[in-house]
């Protein structure tokens, strides 16, 4: 059951598509006021569990800490870290008491789950204006499922985006991208993709190509399809100012930008110098931009990463005037500073030696209190809150200040492609995936989680946030595998990669400056060749369960505890997951580990593709185990009673044998596989699934 509670004048987000009707009175749960702001209060049992928050920092479990939605641009996730590019503000609290709970508000809002009272839920943020969703279930992954359903269907993306990807900020030539893929191919290492960084455009330009380094790109997108390569192109979410460009011109002309208080067209700082903002909470100003896409899609392009749009700012020209005067207030405190130490010096040279030291120290300490507010303004330049409240967005609610609505603008720039690609080709699905992103967005798109870092902490990161981003709609998820910033070694690049084998986007990618960590630089490429391969003999499985997941408002990903609810030690596992209805993972993510702890909540066969590809099977019994694992093994548990289908590796997606599959798991076993022509929005119902059989 779904109870939906009005505070205030809530902005129309948009999240759900299903209507609820306003619940008279107050929640059962908790206690709520609206006095200074909102604020909801809830006294947890000593042993309750609170899942969701989607791309968040820590646990599964969000226990114990305090979580801020408010998208930011932030490379380094670090444990202390409370805000990342999502805003997805969806909680299930399990117990002797189980709910969810679904804040819809587009501004920062706070999730003080434990962390300044050990037994106190705590939501807050500064408006009153929000629509509360209460959901009762029978356990947490019934509520889950209806949360789901309130939301709508999650994205479906095109067949071969399951394949795997190779990226890097730096390949700027055609003769960069060849390498990519000549590097693949002559290794036997699949792939299916190879993403374009910043540096295809024109000068940082949306929807343009550097002239010289691409003349004839249509030619270029249709040599890789040749080899089965789709090219993934990045759009980002500032506009260039600049005369003569067309995308600007239009834009000013028509008022599509984010504007000022007085009108003008609010200047921001990105990769291309001074941008503007296309206005995309304006539905006409929305459609303009999604239809610029077309420009790409004309050329053959299939597939597209939207990035920098929480909106990233380096800077604004406000925040540059603000510097001038800090900066000239240091230079005059300086000044005095310095006469006032001289003249103390001079009169205390005769006492001696001490004094003179008293005086340096004076000296010293005047010189640094003066110069940290100079290095807070110059710290504070980049995506400055300030900034958030300089410029406004005309809506079908009135005109709103940004930062009021701040959390949705990542999900209304990827809604206007995936709505653009409704108008460009309405039967046909087209890869798309976000940075920054809302509830709501999971519809038009996935997620990659940003700019993490080749740390092995981030591999265990990476997999705990996976069912929490399902639970939040958001199934087309992945890492950058290997870490986007920071030097990755041959090491962390397997072990990620045996993770990345199950996660539905799998993409290497990598910072400029960085080691290469494209799989064929490192030694015993074969190693490579073997997990990547794993990954396109899993596809037909894979993919049948992501479908099922969403064509069904399931979960691809799931905590051990919706599956074991009864199990208390399957409570307390945040290292290993349920994928799908037939397997678990538990991946390694230690450095140095020749194996790891599992845990089964029953028997389960413990799978391993050998680098010879061969695959060992092992009966293990319900417990506590000690597994082997290699650097170039993966491995995988296959449930009681299940079997899942494996295919021949193949060099891309489309080359797979999907006819003649082998089955893995238990005998007289059977599995219900979806499968379809991969492209079309044709969807098959349960009834029409293969069935096969061990």
């Amino acid at each position: 059951m779904i109870q939906k509670y009005v505070y205030g004048k809530p902005f129309p987000t948009e999240a759900v598509v299903e209507e609820v009707a306003q619940a008279a009175g107050v929640p059962v749960y908790g206690s709520i006021e609206t006095g200074q702001g909102f604020c909801f209060t809830y006294q947890m049992e000593e042993n309750d569990i609170v899942y969701g928050l989607g791309e968040a920092n820590r646990g599964l479990n969000k226990r114990g800490y305090c979580y801020t939605s408010d998208c930011t641009d932030d490379p380094n996730h670090t444990e202390d870290k409370r805000s990342l590019y999502g805003a997805h503000n969806f909680i299930v609290v399990a117990g002797k008491k189980a709910f969810g709970l679904f804040f819809d508000y587009p501004s920062a809002i706070t999730f003080d789950i434990g962390y300044t009272q050990a037994d106190t839920l705590k939501v807050s943020c500064e408006g009153a204006d929000l629509n509360l969703f209460v959901i009762d279930g029978e356990s947490p992954y019934d509520i889950v499922k209806q949360f789901r359903k309130l939301i709508g269907r999650s994205y479906i993306p095109p067949r071969y985006a399951f394949g795997f990807g190779q990226s890097r900020w730096g390949y700027k030539t055609k003769e960069d991208f060849r390498k990519v893929v000549d590097g693949h191919r002559k290794n036997g290492v699949p792939l299916d993709m190879v993403y374009m960084d910043i540096d295809y455009m024109q000068n940082f330009k949306d929807f343009t190509l550097n002239e010289k380094n691409f003349p004839d790109f249509p030619e270029f997108v249709q040599e890789m399809k040749e080899r089965n390569i789709r090219l993934i192109p990045i759009i980002d979410a500032g506009v260039k100012v600049e005369e003569g460009y067309d995308v600007y011109e239009e834009g000013v002309k028509n008022r599509y930008f984010c504007q000022r208080e007085d009108g003008s067209d609010f200047v921001a700082a990105v990769w291309p110098g001074d941008t503007h903002f296309p206005d995309v909470l304006n539905e006409e100003a929305r459609t303009w931009f999604g239809d610029k896409y077309r420009i790409l899609t004309e050329q053959g392009i299939e597939g597209f990463w939207n990035d920098m749009n929480e909106p990233a700012i380096f800077y604004s020209q406000e925040g540059i005037a603000e510097l001038k005067e800090v900066l000239k207030q240091f230079v005059a405190n300086e000044d005095i500073n310095s006469g006032i130490t001289a003249g103390q010096m001079a009169d205390d040279r005769k006492p001696g030696e001490a004094e003179r030291d008293n005086a340096e120290e004076e000296k010293a300490l005047a010189g640094a209190v003066s110069l940290w507010p100079l290095m807070g303004k110059i710290g504070g330049l980049a995506n400055s809150k300030e900034d958030y409240r300089r410029f406004y967005h005309n809506t079908k609610a009135g005109r709103v200040r940004h930062d009021k609505v701040h959390n949705l603008f990542g999900c209304y720039m990827t809604r206007a492609a995936g709505e653009a690609f409704e108008r460009i080709d309405p039967d046909k699905r087209f890869l798309m995936f976000s940075r920054s992103s809302y509830i709501g967005m999971h519809r038009y798109g996935g997620i990659w989680t940003g700019d993490n870092k080749s740390w092995w902490s981030h591999i265990l990161l990476n997999l705990k946030m996976m069912p929490s981003l399902n639970m939040c709609g958001f199934l087309y998820t992945g890492a950058d595998l290997g870490g986007f910033g920071a030097d990755a070694t041959r090491d962390l690049a397997l072990r990620w990669l045996a993770l990345g084998v199950f996660t539905p986007l799998m993409r290497n990618h990598a910072a400029q400056g960085t080691r290469e960590q494209e799989c064929y630089q490192f030694e015993n490429i074969e190693d490579f060749r073997h997990v990547i391969g794993v990954r396109y003999r899993l596809i037909p499985y894979l993919y049948s369960e992501y479908m099922k997941a969403a064509l069904n408002n399931d979960l691809y990903f799931k905590p051990l505890a919706f599956v074991y609810p009864e199990d208390t030690m399957a409570l307390q596992v945040e290292d290993q997951m349920m994928l799908g209805n037939e397997i678990m993972i538990a991946p390694v993510y230690t450095q140095n580990a020749k194996g790891r702890y599992v845990y089964l909540p029953e028997e389960m066969k413990f799978v391993k593709f050998l680098p010879d590809g061969t695959v060992t099977e092992e009966v293990l019994g319900k417990g506590h185990h000690y597994v082997e694992i290699a650097l170039n093994e993966v491995p995988l548990f296959i449930r009681s009673g299940k079997c899942i289908p494996v295919a021949e590796a193949a060099e891309c997606v489309d080359a797979l044998d999907t006819e003649h599959l082998t089955m893995l798991g238990y005998q007289g076993a059977a599995y219900d596989l979806y499968e379809d022509d991969g492209v079309s929005k044709e969807y098959k119902k349960p009834e029409e699934y293969r069935r096969l059989s061990m």
